[in-house]
């Protein structure tokens, strides 16, 4: 089009239609419910808690409870587990076997738990671990 007159039919052009601005706010949601949010929180483990807990569509108290206590918790298991794997490579044969039978079982109670934690958080729950659990809401509520 040239000028305001249509070149190929004659015909008076509309003024252009521009394009809204784009804005540098973020989006309050960015498409997802809170509830995905924080159950997400827990899928990757430390990654996606610290992930959601710096990402600012997703500044709410609840989403960075979920978030923290994600993040303390994988630290935790991670520690078990380390500690677990160094006494168990100074300990004698015989109690390395049972270091390492109860290391499963902790391994496996941390999934359930893992879980659990995801599962709750899903649908729409806070759940708090004992120690763990407080010291999120702490950080969250900061």
């Amino acid at each position: 089009m040239e000028g305001h007159f249509c070149s190929k039919c004659g015909g008076a052009a509309a003024a252009p239609v521009s394009a809204p601005p784009l804005s540098a706010a973020p989006a309050t949601n960015a498409g997802l419910t809170e509830n995905a949010v924080g159950a997400f929180c827990y899928r990757g483990g430390l990654i996606t808690g610290i992930i959601f807990l710096v990402t600012p569509p997703y500044n709410n108290p609840r989403i960075k409870f979920h978030a923290f206590q994600s993040i303390l918790l994988n630290v935790a298991w991670v520690l078990a587990w380390l500690v677990f794997l160094a006494v168990g490579t100074v300990m004698p044969f015989g109690m390395s076997v049972i270091l390492s039978l109860l290391s499963l079982l902790i391994w496996g109670g941390g999934l359930v738990v893992w879980l659990a934690l995801m599962w709750k958080a899903y649908q729409g729950e806070t759940f708090s671990l004992p120690v763990i659990g407080i010291i999120a809401r702490q950080q969250a509520a900061k």
